[in-house]
């Protein structure tokens, strides 16, 4: 019985038992791949930051290094904090204009429970945008191709392909009259990312991994909405309540 495949060429997506060969005294020999005859992985080789930027203008071989080939774990830790970094922006939108001069002024702390729900509010459309992608695509590989999804490596590529949030941060730090542009162009390469890594994980056309996007960022939108249409009814009875209250007393 052959050993089990636990890599991918870089090149073209063929599976693989090891990436390379160690000869001992630091003698390392790059395995070959059998199918297209190139190196199974060129970017063992490569500095991280020219991987990183091979996956920033979100090339095919340097997704699969990071998605098949390397043990990268830091999927939820790179999830908490770019929700961070997406309820930090609201946040600062919501209250840019509000200063405070006094320090036990109440809206300072109001302002704290503020930010703690533009965080849920993040992390229910990143789970909203999650679920509508992998529902879409599971509906489609195995019901109507008859094929498999597996949840875990698929999600794992969504998260890490949600890197380019980070860069929100500098948005906010560096404010000029392009902060809405730079916004738009953040979440176009964020949705381009993600396309890439379904495309990868699933090996399926470009059209295909685009459609599945598409389908998580309406179930996103659609997630945001009712979130602030239950968040709009709650003011109304508040206001409703705040105008019975002294209509009670006097009775």
């Amino acid at each position: 019985m052959g050993k089990e495949a636990e890599y991918r060429c870089v090149e073209c997506n063929e599976e693989a038992t090891e990436l390379h060969r160690d000869y001992r005294n630091g003698i390392l020999k790059i395995t070959i791949c059998v199918a297209c005859q190139k190196p199974v992985d060129k970017y063992i080789e490569y500095d991280p930051v020219i991987i990183l930027i091979d996956a920033i203008l979100c090339k095919t071989q340097a997704f699969r290094h990071i998605l098949f080939n390397t043990s990268l774990n830091i999927h939820w830790k790179l999830c908490v904090f770019c929700l961070l970094c997406e309820a930090y922006l609201r946040w600062s939108e919501l209250h840019g204009s509000e200063r405070s001069s006094d320090p036990s002024d109440i809206i300072r702390y109001t302002k704290e429970w503020e930010f703690y729900g533009m965080f849920g509010l993040a992390a229910l459309e990143l789970s909203a945008f999650c679920g509508g992608t992998l529902c879409f695509l599971w509906l489609w590989l195995t019901r109507l191709q008859g094929g498999s999804v597996e949840f875990s490596p698929l999600l794992r590529a969504l998260l890490l392909s949600c890197y380019g949030k980070v860069l929100l941060i500098p948005v906010v730090i560096w404010e000029h009259d392009y902060a809405p542009l730079c916004l738009g162009l953040i979440r176009l390469f964020v949705l381009t990312s993600n396309s890439q890594a379904i495309r990868v994980i699933l090996n399926v056309s470009r059209r295909l991994s685009l459609v599945a996007v598409c389908f998580g960022l309406l179930s996103e939108t659609l997630a945001a909405q009712a979130y602030g249409n239950i968040c709009h009814l709650r003011e109304e009875h508040v206001i409703l309540d705040s105008r019975l209250l002294p209509t009670v007393f006097k009775l």
